[in-house]
């Protein structure tokens, strides 16, 4: 057995949160710890958050990046969860990511897809298929990684002081769990496994402008972490034979 906190970044999100939190009771594996972070809600999220048991921590400085890492700086759990409040978890999430990190001692942080509750049938399907590859596949091939997804990954604790150290949680309209990705130590095993599968809301796709919007962050998220020599080293060790690596 290992320890896990649940992150959630919340911001007014009551309705959402009321569901994921009965959810996440309903474990087959309970986390050993919940934490809200209450990044400036006007609604009721905090106090439903108290009165399901879960430890709510405040973040003044607005936006998901601070919010995320004040959550994963107050984690004390050997293994941290991440996912948002409209997160919709399989019964045995938790239970499955845990056995991956204690089945193989070579993962350090794991992440899986999502499909778009909220949006008609034959929509939701092809929407969640592209956004997969859109994310998986594209922003994978520019940082030459597995890119976690911040509605569902999961990582060790251990990598977290190395990251925080490099964050700059001043800068604006980038995506958390990109620049999370891109801040990774070069050689991090990170495991993506499309059973790992939660629903998510199709906010995305939900007003005029705002898959734009979420395309130009992940392009600005890219820019500001820049090109670097970790992302060439990283495709020249899948690409290159290793007796042509001198």
């Amino acid at each position: 057995m290992t320890s896990i906190t649940v992150v959630v970044p919340v911001l007014n999100d009551a309705g959402h949160l009321a569901v994921l939190l009965d959810l996440l009771s309903r474990q087959s594996r309970v986390p050993d710890e919940i934490i809200i972070v209450d990044n400036g809600c006007t609604d009721s999220s905090a106090e439903l958050a108290r009165a399901a048991g879960a430890r709510v921590i405040y973040e003044p400085v607005p936006g998901i990046p601070a919010a995320a890492a004040a959550g994963y700086d107050a984690a004390g759990s050997e293994i941290i969860v991440r996912c948002d409040a409209d997160t919709r978890p399989a019964p045995d999430w938790l239970q499955y990511i845990e056995e991956h990190f204690i089945s193989s001692g070579r993962v350090d942080a794991l992440t899986g897809p999502g499909r778009f509750y909220d949006q008609p049938r034959g929509l939701g399907y092809v929407a969640s298929v592209f956004y997969a590859g859109a994310y998986f596949l594209a922003l994978g091939g520019a940082v030459a990684r597995i890119p976690l997804w911040g509605s569902n990954m999961a990582f060790r604790r251990e990598l977290w002081p190395n990251v925080r150290a490099q964050l700059d949680l001043g800068v604006d309209g980038i995506h958390d769990d990109l620049d999370f990705s891109c801040k990774l130590e070069d050689g991090t095993a990170v495991l993506f496994d499309r059973r790992l599968r939660v629903g998510a809301a199709g906010r995305v796709f939900s007003g005029r402008g705002t898959l734009r919007g979420s395309i130009r962050m992940a392009l600005r998220t890219l820019v500001h972490n820049g090109s670097g020599p970790g992302v060439w080293n990283r495709w020249r060790r899948r690409l290159v034979p290793p007796r042509q690596q001198r």
